[in-house]
């Protein structure tokens, strides 16, 4: 059975508290575990919860300040010491190339992790797969930053009644998916005649940034949207001469892009009551909200019908 969930391993902003771990979240989708801004401590917290490191497939960094890198050294060496198999393929804003060979290489370990790394200089598609395609949009920081985008892609959806119409079942239903058409009793029936479009599924990762065109593109029609809301509406012009964004504007993107699933994070430690993040979201997004919390699982929404 496939997962689509986000383990949230920290959402605290530039400094940690007793409470919140610097950032990391790691997507598990299907097969796949795309690892986003791993923050120091990362690897204690996928301990903590539970997941082992050998689960990341993808890292993908936003930028590279240090809440949101420092836990790659950790993260990798831990794949090499466990005797990771597979490929882990590394995204990151292609002008911090020389700061992920630092990261890369920052002690002394016995390499075996085959990594190879995939710098984005440009907006669009980073990578493809039966995922579906990862895509990547230059955001508004003080630093080249970046946000990513997870889109499947769209299918049918089987509808039993006509299927038991024509009589189809078994070994055929699949024929028909793979195929397109299938003959059963002497007819040749079409996928479009007992299906209906099914939309694929999307996610979005928006990390540090003001608000630009990038981050309703990212956002547009997402099942789940990670992002950022360091700041309240109070501290909105810390927020702009920083380079973030509030929780009130957060919830603006989600509600003007019909996200189903906002996920707020990256919570700055001048705030230490959360429930105030909620309140002024709420204000704003209607729709389902959750306030991340480190260590939880966030499940990505069920296709609607």
């Amino acid at each position: 059975m496939s997962i689509r969930e986000l383990v949230v391993l920290g959402t605290a902003s530039q400094v940690p508290t007793r409470h919140r771990n610097h950032n990391g979240y790691l997507l598990r989708w299907d097969d796949q575990g795309l690892l986003f801004d791993p923050g120091e401590g990362t690897q204690r917290q996928l301990l903590l919860a539970g997941v082992s490191a050998g689960t990341v497939t993808r890292l993908c960094l936003t930028h590279f300040h240090g809440d949101h890198c420092l836990g790659v050294p950790g993260v990798l060496q831990r794949m090499s010491l466990d005797g990771a198999q597979h490929a882990v393929h590394a995204h990151y804003p292609a002008s911090g190339q020389e700061f992920f060979a630092r990261l890369r290489h920052v002690s002394i370990f016995h390499d075996t992790t085959d990594v190879r790394e995939h710098p984005v200089n440009t907006d669009g598609p980073v990578a493809a797969g039966t995922f579906g395609v990862l895509e990547a949009r230059r955001l508004d920081h003080s630093v080249d930053s970046i946000g990513y985008r997870l889109v499947e892609p769209d299918g049918r959806r089987m509808l039993p009644e006509l299927l038991g119409r024509f009589g189809i079942t078994g070994a055929a239903i699949g024929q028909l998916q793979r195929a397109g058409t299938v003959r059963v009793n002497g007819r040749l029936v079409q996928l479009a005649e007992v299906s209906e479009p099914r939309r694929g599924q999307r996610f979005a990762f928006v990390m540090d940034t003001r608000l630009c065109d990038s981050v309703y593109a990212l956002a547009d029609g997402a099942d789940m949207l990670v992002i950022e809301a360091t700041f309240l509406a109070e501290d909105a012009e810390l927020a702009r001469s920083y380079g973030h964004l509030t929780a009130g504007q957060a919830a603006r993107v989600a509600a003007e892009c019909k996200v189903r699933r906002l996920v707020l994070t990256h919570f700055s430690q001048r705030y230490p009551d959360t429930s105030r993040y909620r309140d002024e979201a709420a204000a704003v997004f209607d729709g389902d909200l959750v306030i991340a919390e480190d260590l939880t699982r966030i499940p990505v929404p069920k296709r609607g019908s």
